[in-house]
């Protein structure tokens, strides 16, 4: 089996029952190939319990993706499964990063990588 790359992936030993995590994987690497990006990194959210108390990671409309532009501009990316919907919050502040100059957008897979940012 071969990823979008052209590289050699072992077969998976189930089916994945977790697309957007797939997505995740395959933007990522994406974005740390190309040679727009300084840097980009998975940026962790949501909420967890930890013995008696609650700690929330990120803040709303957090993007899964955080980095930087060799040119030293933001970048933000939101990774959705095929048939994922961005929140409202998610919208906004994507929204933000491209109101400061920044490039932010959703991403699905390898192909928005590159037509956000151009080839690889």
């Amino acid at each position: 089996m071969t990823d979008l790359f052209g590289l050699g992936q072992p077969e998976p030993k189930r089916t994945n029952d977790r697309p957007e995590a797939a997505a995740l994987a395959e933007v990522l690497k994406a974005l740390r190939a190309h040679p727009l990006v300084a840097w980009a990194e998975r940026q962790n959210s949501g909420a967890a319990k930890v013995g008696n108390r609650f700690i929330r990671f990120g803040w709303p409309g957090c993007p899964d993706v955080l980095g930087q532009l060799r040119d030293g501009r933001l970048l933000g990316v939101e990774v959705k499964a095929p048939k994922g919907r961005p929140s409202p919050e998610q919208v906004a502040f994507l929204d933000r990063i491209r109101g400061a100059g920044g490039v932010g957008f959703i991403a699905r897979d390898l192909r928005d990588v590159v037509q956000a940012l151009g080839p690889l």
